[in-house]
């Protein structure tokens, strides 16, 4: 599946909400993609009829996480997430935030981690003004991108013995 603009989606969402169909959203880094990550994505296709996730882009990414990140550059994370199950759209976007991206492309449930409060969703007050609801999801107890790179870091499983 390709991977669309912001403005292409936000096209292509109207015209999914003209014909009735709940548009799901949700963002993400997606750096060394594992199963807590496709858990999240497939409940998150769960509240709704389309699934719409946003990459950040590398540039967003080394801001937020730092100079060492992503591991993975864009164009293979979004290729990856447009290539699940679960996801029927996928864009990039190079804020630090999705807040521009959410208000162009208005969709009916806005999803995050259950580490996030729900009145800290960014994009909430967009979704919920149309009547749409935030959602958090549980994440899998120790699956994610930093422990899979402490874990390669911490024991070396690449040095040659």
């Amino acid at each position: 599946m390709p991977v669309f603009s912001v403005q292409e989606l936000s096209v292509i969402v109207r015209k999914l909400q003209g014909d009735g169909r709940k548009i799901v959203f949700t963002n993400g880094v997606f750096d060394i993609l594992h199963r807590g990550h496709v858990q999240y994505l497939n409940r998150a296709k769960e509240l709704g009829d389309c699934l719409v996730v946003a990459v950040n882009s590398d540039q967003s990414v080394k801001r937020i996480k730092g100079e060492k990140r992503p591991v993975v550059p864009e164009g293979d994370r979004a290729f990856v997430i447009s290539n699940l199950k679960s996801v029927d759209y996928v864009c990039v976007f190079g804020e630090d935030t999705p807040y521009e991206t959410i208000k162009d492309i208005q969709p009916d449930v806005l999803v995050k981690g259950a580490d996030w409060k729900i009145e800290d969703v960014v994009g909430k007050d967009i979704v919920e003004a149309r009547g749409g609801k935030v959602v958090t999801i549980d994440y899998m107890e120790g699956k994610s991108t930093t422990n899979i790179i402490n874990r390669i870091i911490s024991e070396s499983l690449f040095r040659e013995k």
